[in-house]
């Protein structure tokens, strides 16, 4: 089991790097993809099954409809792929401080501290992602509405950024 957790985190990093190493949106799009999934399996491996359901059907139905809009408005006729020499640069030099960082972090971490939350308990009532929900619901609101309103502020920052000389997204054709 913890090496399919490894294998999830290392498609995690992966995807990461391939995120911040390309300026296109559309491949940019599908590393976000690949990184809401592998997160999402990570999560499955640690006994959140009902959490990581809900983080990828809130992420894939929310935000990537986000980033599909500014995709589609910032459209390049010749975008650069994953494999173009730039792109491939900078995705060694982030892969190599990614590298370089977890060697100089890993001091006191070894694979008998990856231990999933329902292997804590001998005999436990409910799992640790339904304890989860019902906190969230309960004492969480307020951290749910500001989380509401980081989305709604990324949205008008998005919407702004991709925004260019046409003065805004409804414009004359």
């Amino acid at each position: 089991m913890s090496f399919v957790i490894f294998l999830f985190l290392v498609g995690l990093i992966l995807g990461l790097v391939a995120v911040a190493s390309n300026p296109s949106p559309y491949f940019a799009a599908l590393g976000l993809v690949v990184v809401a999934g592998m997160g999402c399996g990570v999560l499955v491996g640690y006994g959140g099954s009902f959490l990581s359901l809900i983080l990828f059907l809130i992420y894939m139905g929310g935000m990537l409809v986000v980033f599909a809009y500014s995709a589609a408005l910032a459209a390049e006729p010749y975008p650069e792929s994953l494999g173009s020499p730039g792109i491939v640069l900078y995705a060694i030099i982030y892969s190599v401080v990614v590298v370089a960082g977890g060697f100089y972090f890993s001091g006191g971490w070894y694979e008998a501290s990856w231990i999933p939350a329902d292997d804590t308990a001998e005999f436990s009532v409910f799992r640790a992602d339904t304890g989860g929900v019902g906190l969230v619901y309960s004492f969480g609101g307020g951290l749910l509405g500001v989380s509401v309103g980081v989305l709604l502020l990324t949205l008008i920052v998005v919407l702004e950024v991709v925004r260019g000389l046409g003065r805004g997204t409804v414009r004359a054709v």
